[in-house]
């Protein structure tokens, strides 16, 4: 059996022409999505005008060389698509939906922790809402204190320095006394 990609077929002349492959050799593209190279743009005469050139010594703002890169790279034609073979491909597909099943995992590990946060938080200022405050003091007092945004801002609050995100680790300097406003 001489079927197209086989080995056999290398080393030996054909008796009969075979017509070409709907796809090409060692790839999972078809030849018509294949990345054809793009065309020059063709060259306007110019009807005996010479343009005058830029100064070499003409000021030109730092972001000249990176507003330049950017706009070559803009308008650049898409890159070819992924062209491996069958194995390699079914290799890169599992790989990548390994990938996607793990990071969707964390996904769901992370929102589960946070809403179990949330739903503490929330419990936590319903207590105090139903609470009666203490001495002569209507239900909901602590609830309202608890949400007073009091020394936050201005020149009397914490200053922002010490405004810290909560970690699971202590800080490797908790606080600097040295610290003057």
């Amino acid at each position: 059996m001489a079927s197209l990609f086989s080995f056999r077929r290398l080393f030996t002349s054909p008796s009969t022409p075979m017509a070409l492959p709907t796809t090409r050799l060692f790839s999972t593209t078809t030849a018509a999505l294949a990345r054809t190279p793009p065309k020059p743009p063709a060259k306007k005469p110019n009807a005996g005008k010479t343009v005058p050139r830029r100064k070499q010594g003409q000021n030109r703002s730092e972001n000249y060389i990176r507003i330049k890169t950017l706009k070559q790279n803009m308008f650049s034609p898409a890159p070819p698509p992924l062209r491996m073979a069958r194995l390699r491909y079914l290799r890169h597909w599992t790989i990548h939906r390994a990938w996607q099943l793990f990071r969707r995992q964390q996904h769901l590990a992370i929102e589960q922790e946070r809403s179990r946060m949330y739903k503490g938080m929330y419990n936590a200022c319903e207590e105090l809402r139903k609470t009666v405050g203490p001495g002569n003091r209507d239900e909901g007092y602590l609830y309202r204190v608890a949400m007073e945004k009091k020394g936050i801002w201005g020149t009397e609050a914490i200053p922002i320095e010490y405004a810290r995100f909560q970690t699971e680790y202590p800080a490797a300097k908790a606080w600097n006394h040295e610290w003057k406003r």
